[in-house]
């Protein structure tokens, strides 16, 4: 069997150079066109001269490929899916254009009318872990925001068997890589060295995405999220604490671990571990480590993951979701461990 060609729209983000790194090693597709406006007409190697083995030359435009990964920003990634959706390509899409069904929380969340309301309907929201048999048959996969990524896997063994209250704290923190390439005072280098800060403490736009997973997984309960992500001095890694009232207090830990392995059993990529997390751990892989453990002095659920903001949380989730749309082994093009320290 031929390989499956293979293209990124807008390969000069964070996201789109770690989609590079990863695909250029995949023993089932072969990169054939990568796009980036501002760096049209440069190879690859200029660029990002990490990428050298990588011959290829950036363009402003997409050549025929059977699968694309946008990693546009949010609005712009819609407008150049819509027409790879009409000529049937199949695409997993890195922004969050498609990962709400109600089109009316574009407005409120991104600042803008979806251009596509109906398509919202048919895109897989891509977290394998909720909807592997959906994206197993779907053309256009919602990859996942790096936060709901963590936030998810922490609570989903526990909410799913209803072992908590719906009133719910999401405590999470990114390296600086999750605000992207632009350059922006608060990732300014003097700005964020030495310094930890919260953000969107009104609102962060994730927020409507968790919110919705949770009610897949238990339609039973009305969630009460208040999520509220922090900033960290370092490049890459997503550390979430999440916190959740037990309905049975007394709960002991070991009964709390062994639900959460049963759980991921057989989840390539979720590690129930015997120690709280730290983000060093993931950096590099497609892993997701859970700590979940029970305060029994006041009766919560404490559940803590890690992940790395750039594969877990962006480029390797995507591989992992084109995996599964074309029947390659999951796990393909993702076997790296972790780089330490």
């Amino acid at each position: 069997m031929s390989q499956v060609r293979v293209g990124i729209i807008n390969v000069t983000g964070y996201a789109g150079v770690e989609l590079a790194r990863l695909l250029y090693r995949h023993p089932e597709v072969k990169l054939i066109s990568v796009t980036g406006r501002s760096a049209a007409g440069q190879r690859l190697a200029e660029v990002f001269p990490h990428l050298a083995e990588i011959d290829i030359t950036i363009t402003p435009e997409l050549d025929e490929v059977d699968v694309a990964f946008s990693a546009m920003p949010h609005k712009a990634s819609a407008e150049v899916i819509l027409p790879l959706a009409e000529r049937g390509i199949k695409v997993v899409d890195i922004s969050a254009d498609f990962r709400l069904k109600d089109a009316s929380k574009y407005p409120e969340w991104y600042d803008f009318a979806h251009p596509a309301p109906d398509l919202l309907q048919k895109a897989v929201y891509g977290l394998p872990e909720f909807h592997r048999s959906e994206i197993a048959k779907a053309s256009l996969v919602a990859n996942p925001g790096c936060y709901p990524t963590g936030a998810l896997l922490a609570l989903a063994p526990a909410v799913k068997k209803g072992l908590v209250h719906p009133d719910i704290i999401v405590d999470a923190k990114s390296g600086v890589s999750g605000a992207g390439r632009t350059l922006s005072l608060s990732t300014h280098y003097t700005e964020a060295v030495d310094n930890v800060r919260a953000y969107s403490l009104h609102g962060h736009r994730h927020l409507p995405e968790i919110i919705q997973e949770l009610e897949t997984l238990n339609p039973s309960f009305s969630f009460s999220v208040t999520f509220l992500p922090h900033l960290m001095p370092t490049s890459r890694g997503i550390l979430s604490s999440c916190y959740a009232r037990l309905n049975d207090g007394k709960l002991a830990n070991e009964k709390v671990r062994e639900l959460y392995r049963d759980y991921y059993k057989g989840e390539p990529f979720v590690r129930v571990v015997d120690s709280p997390p730290e983000t060093k751990q993931t950096w590099g892989s497609n892993l997701c480590l859970i700590y979940p453990t029970v305060d029994h002095r006041t009766g919560r659920l404490i559940a803590i993951s890690c992940l790395d903001n750039l594969v877990k949380g962006a480029a390797g989730q995507a591989i992992q979701n084109m995996n599964i749309m074309f029947s390659f082994p999951e796990t393909a093009g993702l076997e790296a461990l972790p780089i330490y320290p």
